[in-house]
């Protein structure tokens, strides 16, 4: 028992398992997309603190519209005046393209009903989507009706569909939902849909939608994918009928119940943008879709900008997209930690040298490019990173190609300052510290003036004038090239002790025209290995400023 005495026995049963032998929906795969019904209009606005107004719901249908939603349920226009005068106005101003079929949700009496008709008149084609409740529960304590009284409510409202159906101008297909399906025994589900099919007169050519919603998320994903299988299998007329999937979010997988639901047989998918719905919501459709893409599978629908998807949807709903949300969250594609960055770094670079067609980079599942964004939150810089995180950004966004070995290095020192603040830093911020580390702007040492004047075979001779605590200070020197003649006139006149390491060198936007950047490292006499760098569009020269730079940080620290 936990410290708040929270006891669930007695109070909570478990759910009842599906009797389902030979199950087959766990050796399916998902291939291709379903239909899809992007019901966020009704359903999703229904739920909002603040429904959306004519002008936002404009803008969330032309949303759908041009993402490739092909049905999209509008609303519920018998219920509410707004829905209603928003049915005209998509219709009255021929705002729906010839494609796409608006849908719109209707309870089995007859005065709503007709009102539905009078609402969807002129529409070139319509979904009518009748529903009632068939749960034990809503049976018992909502309705207190038994199975049959059930049935004929259905059935009322199916004829005066069919009849005003008849009077209709435009094309207009059926819907029924047994609502809170989940809760509903089996048998009694099949028996109601194959009643209102039936009447309807469903076929192989104009087969009916039965939807069969997880009003209320009851269990495991897998019992609802059992529940669909096991319904296609008990069903007469199968090919009279399309198959659709509702399932909302109370327990946190109406997504997975979808997915698995989809592997059970089911044809098509309700869902709104982002999973906005009643209680906890929805499912997801563009984690759904996207969930598809990353199979390798087409979903049919665009979130290739999905940012101008997060940005209607938020302004419209006033609701927010959690920055952890699959694929459209502001953080889903960017990584703190350091060994994450440091595996997205490696990934990255391997893609770009083997010039791979397929997407494998650790960590991120998607290319973010698919979606519309860059690679510039990839990685970002906090105290949790590492040395990756500090490389990636100099390189990508600055140009710096950090030698391997100075990478700890510059790590060590982001990581003090990350410490220090508690706050994450700027790529810009970033290009700072390293600025004033490796002091490329000012220092106790400063470059002046530097002239090979003599060469003899691989000995060179050096002219140099440096800054030294901010007096002018020139001196000569003696080497097997500029920077070990460089460095002997150092030792020499500065007094200081040292041993050359190592050196690396590029350009800095990859470009011959380009400055070039030296990075150049010293050993003092304890061993302790520093890192300088210097920029000049004269590679020696360059080099020159990097041990410069290693002068500084070495004076510095001891």
């Amino acid at each position: 028992m936990n410290p708040q005495g929270m006891n669930p026995n007695g109070k909570y049963v478990p759910f009842k398992p599906v009797q389902l032998r030979n199950r087959t929906w766990p050796d399916n795969v998902i291939t291709k997309a379903p239909i899809w019904c992007e019901v966020g209009l009704r359903d999703g606005n229904q739920a909002l603190q603040q429904p959306m107004n004519v002008v936002e719901k404009l803008e969330m249908f032309e949303l759908s519209v041009v993402r490739g939603f092909k049905e999209i349920e509008i609303g519920f226009p018998s219920a509410s005046q707004d829905d209603f005068d928003f049915t005209r106005k998509l219709i009255e101003e021929d705002r729906i393209p010839e494609d796409v079929t608006i849908q719109v949700l209707t309870q089995a009496k007859k005065e709503l009903i007709k009102k539905t008709f009078e609402a969807i008149e002129g529409a070139k084609s319509a979904i009518v989507h009748l529903y009632n409740s068939t749960s034990t529960l809503q049976r018992r304590v909502v309705f207190k009706m038994n199975r049959q009284q059930i049935v004929d409510l259905a059935i009322q409202g199916t004829r005066i569909i069919r009849e005003e159906a008849k009077k209709a101008s435009g094309n207009i297909r059926f819907e029924y939902s047994p609502e809170s399906f989940t809760g509903t025994e089996l048998d009694f589900a099949v028996e109601i849909c194959e009643e209102v099919m039936s009447e309807w007169g469903a076929t192989k050519e104009q087969p009916v939608i039965i939807n069969l919603p997880a009003t209320v998320e009851m269990a495991t994903p897998n019992i609802y994918a059992d529940q669909i299988e096991w319904f296609i299998r008990n069903m007469k007329n199968r090919e009279a009928a399309l198959i659709s999937l509702h399932a909302h979010n109370d327990r946190g997988s109406a997504v997975a119940a979808t997915e698995l639901a989809l592997m059970a047989g089911a044809d098509r998918v309700e869902g709104t943008l982002f999973g906005n719905g009643e209680r906890t919501g929805n499912a997801c459709i563009v984690t759904l879709a996207m969930n598809m893409f990353s199979q390798g599978v087409d979903p049919e629908l665009d979130f290739s900008n999905i940012d101008r998807a997060v940005n209607v949807y938020e302004r419209c709903t006033k609701m927010s997209v959690h920055p952890r949300h699959p694929y459209a969250g502001k953080l889903v594609y960017t990584a703190f930690s350091g060994s994450h960055q440091d595996a997205i770094k490696k990934g990255m670079k391997d893609m770009r040298k083997s010039r791979a067609q397929l997407w494998e980079v650790p960590y991120l599942p998607i290319d973010p490019e698919d979606v519309g964004r860059d690679y510039h939150a990839i990685i970002r810089v906090n105290s949790q990173s590492g040395k990756a995180g500090p490389a990636w950004v100099m390189e990508e966004w600055h140009g710096f190609k950090l030698p391997k070995e100075m990478n700890a290095e510059f790590g060590a020192v982001v990581q003090a300052v990350t410490d220090k603040t508690g706050k994450e830093l700027s790529y810009q911020e970033i290009l700072d510290v390293f600025t004033q580390e490796y002091f490329l702007e000012k220092g106790p040492y400063s470059y002046r003036d530097f002239n090979v004047t003599r060469t003899e075979g691989k000995s060179r001779e050096v002219d140099v004038c440096l800054v030294n605590n901010g007096k002018i200070q020139n001196f000569s020197g003696k080497g097997n090239g500029p920077i070990d003649a460089f460095c002997n006139a150092a030792k020499e006149h500065l007094g200081l002790s040292f041993k050359l390491m190592s050196f690396e060198e590029h350009s800095l936007n990859g470009s011959s025209s380009a400055d070039a950047v030296s990075y150049i490292s010293l050993a003092n006499d304890d061993g302790k290995v520093i890192w300088g760098v210097g920029i000049d569009s004269d590679t020696t020269l360059a080099s020159i400023k990097a041990v410069i730079s290693a002068f500084n940080r070495m004076s510095c620290a001891s």
